[in-house]
C-alpha cells in the first residue's frame, strides 16, 4: 500500500512539474493606445524603426495597381502590384498592434485581387475578407500576435499567376522590445518571372502559365526587374557602417540561395524569426513565400555583389544587385592584388559559352540597333567589362575609348564570334587572359558591337549583320 501511495505521489509531482514547465500561452490581448497611419515605402527603402513602447491602432492603406513596366532592358511586362511597384510596399508594425487594413483596387484595373498576409492569424491570412473588385475597397482588421518578418501576397485564383505577376511584399512585426539600431536598412525581394518570349526577347511580354507550371522562369530578379539594384540604383553605405537587409522571396516557385560576395553575415534571422540568430553565415536559403533578415558590418570599401548563388539566375537571368561602400582602404583586412604573373599551364584552350540565345528582332535603324545591343551587353558583357565599359585593371580590358576598336570592326567581330586568348594591348596596357566566344546570331553581334561603338567615347561606327556574316569565326569545338 505504501508503495502504491509513493508511486501516486511521484506521478502527481511529475504532472505538477510538467504543468509548471508548459509554455506560457500566447498573449492575445494588449492595451491599445492611440492611432496612427502606417508609413509605407517602396523597395529598397524601409520605414523607420518603431520607438513607441505601447501597442496602437495602425491604419494601413494599400492600393492595387496593374501597370506596364520594365522587366529588363528592352523588355516590358504588365505587372500586378501592391502600391505601383514590385515588390509591394514594406509594412512595419509592432507586436500587439491592432491593424485596420484597407485594400483598394484601382478602378482602371481589370482583375479582382485580395491579400494574404503571413503575419495574420485568421482564415486565408486576410484573403477571405479582402477579395476586392476593381473600383472597390475592402476593410478588415487583425491583431499582430507574432513578431517576425513575413511575406504577403495575392491569393486570388489562379494564385500562381497573381504572384508571378509581382503581387508580393514584406510586413515586419517588430517585437515588443524593438529592433536594434543599425546605420542602414534595405528591402530586397526576389521573384521569378515567366514570359511568352525567351530571355532577352524585346518588347511587351505576356505571362506564360506553361512555363510557370514547369517552373522554368525566363527571369529571376531582385525588386521587380533585372538591374534594379545596379549602377546608379545600387545600395550605398560607408566603411564601418552596419547594414541590415530584409530579404524575401515572392516566388511563386524558386528558393533563393542568398549571398553577398565578399561579405559574411554577422547575424542571420532565418525564416524571419526575431529570436536566436545564427552567426557568421555565408549563404542563407530563403524559400518561396519566406523571408530572412541579416546584419553585417562593412569593413572594406568597394562594390559588393548580391546574388542568388544558383549562379545562372544571377548572371544570366537577373538576380544580381550591388552594395557600393565608400571610404579609405584598410590593407590589413584586404590588400587588393599584390602581384600579377602570367600562368599558362599546358592544355589551356578556348571555350564557347554554349548558351543558346533568343532570336533577336531585326533593327530597322541604327538607334534600334544601339538600344537592342544595350540589353545584350548588360546580359553578356557587363560582368567583365562593367556597365560603364571601363573593364577591370589587369584582368579585363576597357571598351571605353578603346584604341583596340578604332578602325577594327573585323577584329571586334572575330573577338565576339571566335573568342580571344593570349596577350592583348589596349590603351597602352597589357592583358593576358581568355575571352570565350559567344553563341550570338549575326543580328545580335551587330547590335552589341554597335552599342559598344556608340558608347563611352568610342567613334560611333555601326556594325551590320552583313559585316558579321563576312568576318564571323566559327569556334572549334573541344572535347571535354
Amino acid at each position: 500500500m505504501k508503495k502504491i501511495k509513493l508511486l501516486a505521489l511521484g506521478a502527481a509531482l511529475c504532472m505538477a512539474g510538467l504543468t509548471q514547465a508548459a509554455p506560457t500561452p500566447k498573449a492575445t490581448s494588449s492595451k491599445i493606445s492611440g492611432q496612427e497611419t502606417a508609413i509605407l515605402t517602396d523597395a529598397p527603402a524601409v520605414p523607420p524603426r518603431i520607438t513607441r513602447k505601447h501597442a496602437t491602432k495602425v491604419v494601413v492603406n494599400l492600393e492595387v495597381k496593374e501597370l506596364e513596366g520594365r522587366l529588363a532592358d528592352g523588355v516590358s511586362y504588365t505587372f500586378w502590384t501592391f502600391g505601383g511597384k514590385v515588390p509591394g510596399k514594406f509594412i512595419r508594425i509592432r507586436e500587439g498592434d491592432e491593424v485596420e487594413f484597407h485594400l483598394n483596387n484601382h478602378p482602371d484595373n481589370k482583375m479582382p485581387h485580395n491579400i494574404d498576409l503571413h503575419a495574420v492569424t485568421g482564415p486565408g491570412g486576410g484573403a477571405a475578407a479582402s477579395l476586392t473588385a476593381p473600383g472597390h475597397s475592402s476593410v478588415f482588421s487583425f491583431k499582430a500576435l507574432n513578431p517576425g518578418l513575413y511575406v504577403y501576397h495575392c491569393a486570388t485564383a489562379p494564385v500562381a499567376m497573381h504572384v508571378a505577376n509581382g503581387m508580393y511584399g514584406l510586413i515586419l512585426v517588430e517585437p515588443k522590445e524593438g529592433m536594434s539600431k543599425v546605420d542602414h536598412e534595405f528591402y530586397v525581394m526576389q521573384g521569378d518571372f515567366y514570359t511568352q518570349g525567351k530571355n532577352g526577347e524585346q518588347g511587351l511580354q505576356a505571362f506564360s502559365m506553361t512555363k510557370a507550371i514547369d517552373e522554368k522562369p525566363d527571369y529571376v530578379v531582385f525588386n521587380g526587374s533585372a538591374g534594379s539594384l545596379t549602377g546608379d540604383n545600387a545600395l550605398k553605405a560607408k566603411k564601418g557602417d552596419t547594414v541590415r537587409l530584409y530579404v524575401g522571396v515572392g516566388g511563386p516557385n524558386l528558393t533563393s540561395s542568398f549571398h553577398v560576395i565578399g561579405e559574411i553575415f554577422d547575424k542571420v534571422n532565418h525564416e524571419g524569426s526575431t529570436s536566436n540568430p545564427d552567426k557568421n553565415v555565408q549563404t542563407t536559403m530563403i524559400p518561396a513565400g519566406g523571408a530572412a533578415y541579416m546584419e553585417f558590418k562593412v569593413n572594406v570599401p568597394g562594390t559588393y555583389i548580391m546574388v542568388d548563388h544558383s549562379l545562372t539566375r544571377a548572371f544570366n537571368k537577373g538576380a544580381l544587385g550591388m552594395l557600393k561602400v565608400s571610404g579609405d582602404e584598410d590593407k590589413t583586412i584586404y590588400s587588393g592584388k599584390m602581384t600579377d604573373e602570367v600562368y599558362l599551364p599546358e592544355g589551356t584552350s578556348m571555350r564557347n559559352t554554349g548558351v543558346a540565345q533568343a532570336q533577336a528582332p531585326t533593327a530597322k535603324t541604327k538607334a534600334d540597333r544601339i538600344k537592342m545591343g544595350e540589353g545584350i551587353y548588360n546580359t553578356n558583357c557587363a560582368a567583365c567589362h562593367q556597365t560603364t565599359g571601363v573593364g577591370v585593371p589587369q584582368a579585363f580590358p576597357p571598351l571605353a575609348k578603346a584604341d583596340y576598336l578604332k578602325g577594327a570592326k573585323p577584329a571586334a567581330i572575330k573577338a565576339v564570334t571566335g573568342g580571344l586568348q593570349g596577350k592583348l594591348v589596349v590603351n597602352g596596357n597589357e592583358y593576358n587572359g581568355v575571352m570565350p566566344s559567344w553563341s550570338l546570331n549575326d543580328e545580335e553581334v551587330a547590335n552589341v558591337l554597335t552599342y559598344i561603338y556608340n558608347s563611352w567615347g568610342n567613334d560611333g561606327d555601326e556594325v551590320t549583320p552583313e559585316d558579321v556574316k563576312q568576318h564571323r569565326i566559327t569556334p572549334v569545338k573541344h572535347e571535354e
